[in-house]
Order: structure tokens, then sequence, then C-alpha cells
């Protein structure tokens, strides 16, 4: 997995960077409480930059669409604001990132420029590896906001796609972090003492969570109430024994997965045909990783029931535990027609990670 990182490698001084107020405060005792959906950032640049190349560089990292959907969804909702036009709300938002360059004499960009201090721009000219700057609870408590500028455009868009990774995956944990203190506030403790019984990990689910079913080797929850402005979620554990590399190569995953689904999980119960499958015209997207030391691949795909009465998006992961020797495979599946589904997927990406596949009787909770 991914960590989190230091985006600057230099270590800077805030102080030092942006021109600071009257009265040098810092103090976060007078600031409001910083406001934002989850997912959401408010992007401050000129209208020119973001049409341009600049521009391009930036959707590149936030707006570019999740793999293995039916439909078009960008990671993140973003929303462009002129920075003459920013108020006073705006400025309370959980997510800010500032563009410029300091050659852009255009009125917008300057207002981005006068808040960097002349020191700080002689030492973006000496160090053209500088291009960012973390700021936490600037205008806002619990609020991010992040600088990127560059003396050229050119040189912006070099760091930018050197480190578009890197800023992604900023605001993927922050926003996973924001997400789990909400719905992780209370958990479903019989759903985890199911998994400890049934799969031998633990999990960690919402309380509004329900168990749908649980069986040696496999369990399945979901939330039980969608409406027009929830999506119907699931999510099932499996586990089988770990005897081959093999298992872990994507065409033996798909198998594997659809194996389950097709035992386990139906669009409608009543109906045998009705079981779920992975939809094969949407290209999944594989990613390996390790979490926890336990090497992990990330599935991001789309299902179907076998009937074609249901269809959705879904993430999973397949972890290998060598030294339990056991194989497990995690999936949440979404059910929500014409309704994006990134929303619903961030939250199954954030509860899944909180699984512990290598948790034992022995080592307790």
């Amino acid at each position: 997995m991914k960590t989190i990182f230091r985006i600057v490698s230099v270590v800077l001084i805030a102080s030092l960077w942006m021109a600071c107020d009257s009265d040098g405060s810092n103090s976060n005792s007078s600031k409001p409480k910083a406001r934002g959906s989850i997912g959401e950032i408010i992007l401050v640049m000129d209208s020119a930059k973001y049409a341009g190349p600049v521009g391009d560089a930036i959707r590149d990292i936030f707006e570019s669409d999740l793999p293995g959907m039916i439909r078009s969804e960008a990671k993140f909702k973003v929303n462009r604001v002129d920075p003459r036009a920013m108020t006073r709300m705006l400025r309370m938002s959980t997510n800010l990132i500032y563009v410029t360059t300091f050659d852009d004499r255009g009125a917008a960009s300057q207002v981005i420029n006068a808040q960097f201090s002349k020191e700080s721009k002689e030492k973006a000219l000496n160090d053209p590896n500088l291009y960012s700057l973390r700021v936490e609870d600037e205008y806002a408590v619990g609020q991010e906001v992040l600088y990127l500028f560059g003396n050229t455009e050119q040189q912006l868009i070099e760091n930018l796609e050197k480190n578009g990774d890197r800023l992604e995956n900023l605001f993927e944990v922050r926003e996973r972090g924001r997400l789990e203190k909400a719905i992780l506030a209370r958990k479903n403790t019989a759903a985890n003492a199911e998994a400890e019984q049934q799969l031998g990990i633990q999990i960690n689910v919402p309380a509004s969570y329900q168990i749908a079913k649980s069986e040696p080797g496999f369990l399945w929850v979901r939330q039980p109430t969608p409406t027009a402005n929830r999506a119907d979620i699931s999510l099932f554990f499996h586990v089988e024994d770990y005897v081959s590399e093999e298992q872990t190569f994507p065409e033996n995953i798909l198998t594997m997965r659809d194996s389950i689904t097709r035992q386990h999980i139906f669009g409608d119960p009543e109906d045998p045909t009705s079981y779920v499958v992975t939809e094969k015209q949407i290209v999944p997207a594989f990613q390996n990783m390790v979490i926890n030391d336990n090497f992990t691949t990330e599935i991001r795909a789309s299902w179907k029931t076998n009937n074609m009465s249901m269809g959705g998006s879904y993430l999973g992961y397949l972890m290998v535990d060598k030294e339990k020797g056991k194989l497990y495979y995690l999936e949440g599946f979404v059910y929500y027609p014409n309704e994006v589904h990134r929303d619903a997927l961030r939250e199954i990406e954030t509860i899944l990670l909180k699984t512990d596949v290598s948790w034992t009787p022995e080592t307790g909770a």
C-alpha cells in the first residue's frame, strides 16, 4: 500500500513561504471548522491556465477516470474557482488547491502570487524541484491547503508529471481518514465476531451494516437500507488455502471471484440464474501492493447478474498471508443504477483496508 509521504523534499517553514497576517498569529482558537463533502476539492486557478497544459496535468492527477467503471467517473469532485472570486465561505473548504506560476502576469494568477513572499519566490527560482507547499488549517480547522507552483508552466508541468501519484495519494489517504471517523465511529461487533469464527480474521464494518450470510470460509454483510441518496453496498469475505503463486494471477483471481459469487450471491435469491459475475466487457484493473506485510492485489471492475437484471461496480482485494498459509478475498460491490459510484467505492475501500487478515486468536483484539 502506498504510504503517507512528504510532498516537498526540503522542510519548509510556512512563515517563510507565505505572506503572514499582520498580527503574525497562527492560532486555531478563532478559526471556523472546515466544511466540504468527502472527495471534494476546491481548485483555485486562472481559467486560461486551467484550459491549457497545466490544467491538463492537474486533471490527469485529480480528475482522471476511476478504472473498471461502467460509466466515466472522476476520482475526485473538483470545483474550479477563479482566484478573484474566492469568498470567506470558499476559503473554509476542507480541501483547497492553489495553482500558479510566477511568470504569469494575469490578474487571476497575481492574486495567488501575492500570497508568496519575495524570499519564497527567490527560493523557487534557485531550486526548480520546489513545486508544492502544504499548509494545514490555514483558514479553517481541519483543512488541507496545497499550493502548487513553478517559475514557468513547463517547470510546473514537469513536477506535476513526476509527482502525480504522490499528490493524488495525499488526498486519497486524507479523505479515507475523514470517512473512517464518520462511518466507523460505531462498529458491528457481531459481524466481527462472525469473521473471527468463520474466517479467522478481524473486520471493521459500520454498525448499520447487517449480516446477510455466514458460514465457514464465507461472510456477507450489507447496508440494508439503500435510498435514492444512499447506494446499496454489500461486502463479502472469503478464505481458502494458499497453495500456489498462480492463485494470484489476474485470470485466476477473476475465476475464483466469480465462483464465490455464483455460489453465494444472487440478485434474486429465488432465481438461481441471477448469480453475480464479473462484467467482462469492461476491462478489470489490477494493481499489486503490500498491506501489513501481505502481498495484495487490488481489483477494480464491474459486475452484473447472469440474467442481466442488475449490475454495478466493485472493488476487491486478494491478500496472501504466507505465515498462516491462507489466501483471502475481500470485496465490496455497489448497486446504484444511474448514479455516481465514486463515494460508495471510497466507503468500501475505507472499510476493507481496516481488515486484519493476520489476526489470530492468540494475538487477541
